[in-house]
């Protein structure tokens, strides 16, 4: 069978399992796609399909043993390269990592392997995992599969270019201020940040985070269905208690109205008119389904991503505001005083502030999901952005930060939120919107993205023509 690379996880799971492919197909296949894509967009730095034979014999034997075989059985994975995975660099991006060999893997990693996945490779982010651009000195530049213009997002931009190349059918990513979300749109995929607690995520090559990244920081998958988002979610999710903010799913969820905020304003953003008229298009089409649709005033934004740039560069500054200086990657420094000029004060009293703020704060957003269980706002005010912007100028990190509110607030909170892209214009710039939910509810995420997903041309794997 050729061209299995571009199959969508579920398809390849079922063939596998009903004889009509070897896991050899699959990973030569996958191997083949790499060796055509990955060198025009250098989304996967370090190959890993020895290590994916060995996971499939073990996998072969299991099924032949007729041993449970998990939700990705035969389903080849991609991870992000700031994750622990046994014998390979946890590198983030910096030539100071580049000997961080994990001797154990990563509570998420060892997830997506119980379930049968394959993994390919370990995708590209920028130095520190801290743009929404991906470039560093050690792995270089990433690209964008559609247009090499724009940026892949950050920081999971190698995830996201190689799902929608078709390396993989799903992408592991990280997410503490959009670093899921916003690849997935300007890649053209689909992605799901998971409420805090609901994916064990621990790496044990480096001590624990300090409690800003421990309560903003989640894993996640990237994809380009919903049926393989969710696939790739459900593989994650399962239990590790070392991880001590997992937390297990109930069995007992409430229903929850049909009901819908839109957001086509947010207080802070210029919304473009592109961004907008898609918004405003997505809303119609889910008034259609049968989903009921206001356009009203949303919790601020604004105000949440300036507690948020607290706890994220109170942790930065006493975790790596040496290491940022000893790597030496100019474009990461040029960020880090950018984010240090938006918040210079850092101190105790601040940072007591923000986390009490979060308590506030959860509680008006959660007065706020009782009426409106769903947000529908866009990802970014703007369409995906000329590659390597926030680092021309102050002025245009500026631009990008503002435009970004939507992906810095949720993460704050701890709360969800899916990105859900729909169409790539003429100029081959992807667009999307997206949800976010109250915690602990991402089926909702999942309902209202499966009754849009079919409302829209399927997403297949982009061919980088650059």
């Amino acid at each position: 069978m050729e061209n299995l690379w571009s199959l969508k996880a579920s398809e390849i799971s079922k063939l596998y399992l009903s004889n009509e492919i070897s896991l050899d197909e699959i990973i030569n296949s996958v191997e083949e796609r790499f060796n055509q894509v990955n060198p025009k967009i250098n989304a996967i730095p370090e190959s890993t399909f020895e290590y994916a034979r060995k996971q499939a014999k073990l996998l072969d034997d299991n099924k032949k043993n007729d041993k449970p075989l998990g939700c990705l059985a035969g389903v080849p994975v991609t991870v992000k390269i700031n994750t622990d995975q046994t014998g390979f660099a946890s590198t983030n991006g910096l030539r100071l990592n580049k000997s961080l060999i994990a001797h154990k893997n990563s509570t998420v990693i060892d997830n997506l392997e119980k379930a049968g996945a394959l993994i390919v490779g370990r995708t590209n982010t920028p130095a520190f995992s801290i743009r929404w651009f991906t470039n560093n000195s050690l792995h270089g530049h990433t690209f964008n599969p559609h247009n090499k213009n724009i940026t892949p997002g950050g920081s999971s931009g190698g995830a996201a270019s190689a799902t929608a190349s078709g390396i993989g059918c799903i992408g592991h990513g990280t997410d503490i201020a959009g670093s899921i979300r916003y690849p997935a749109y300007a890649c053209g995929i689909h992605g799901i940040r998971p409420s805090l607690g609901r994916v064990p995520m621990i790496n044990y090559s480096a001590p624990d985070r300090y409690i800003g990244g421990q309560i903003m920081a989640v894993s996640g998958p990237l994809a380009r269905s919903i049926k393989d988002l969710e696939l790739g979610y459900d593989a994650m999710r399962q239990s590790n208690y070392d991880d001590p903010w997992w937390t297990p799913l109930s069995n007992d969820l409430p229903t929850l109205n049909k009901k819908i905020a839109l957001l086509s304003e947010i207080k802070g953003m210029k919304i473009s008119k592109e961004v907008k008229s898609n918004l405003l298009d997505v809303a119609k089409k889910l008034e259609k389904e049968g989903w009921i649709v206001d356009q009203v005033e949303g919790p601020n934004f604004e105000e949440i991503a300036h507690y948020q740039a607290v706890l994220w560069l109170a942790e930065f500054r006493r975790s790596s505001g040496k290491a940022i200086f000893d790597e030496k990657d100019e474009e990461a420094i040029f960020v880090f005083d950018q984010m240090s000029k938006k918040c210079p004060d850092t101190s105790i009293e601040k940072f007591m502030d923000s986390l009490q703020n979060r308590a506030t704060l959860g509680r008006k957003w959660a007065h706020f999901f009782d009426k409106y269980p769903l947000i529908l706002c866009p990802i970014s005010g703007d369409l995906p952005f000329e590659d390597l912007k926030d680092t021309k100028s102050e002025k245009d990190f500026d631009e990008v930060f503002t435009s970004l509110l939507p992906q810095i607030a949720p993460p704050y909170l701890g709360l969800p939120g899916l990105c859900f892209s729909n169409h790539v214009n003429e100029k081959k710039i992807p667009i999307g919107v997206q949800f976010i939910s109250r915690k602990f509810r991402e089926d909702q995420l999942f309902k209202v993205a499966y009754d849009l997903e079919k409302l829209f041309p399927e997403i297949n794997p982009i061919n980088p023509n650059y």
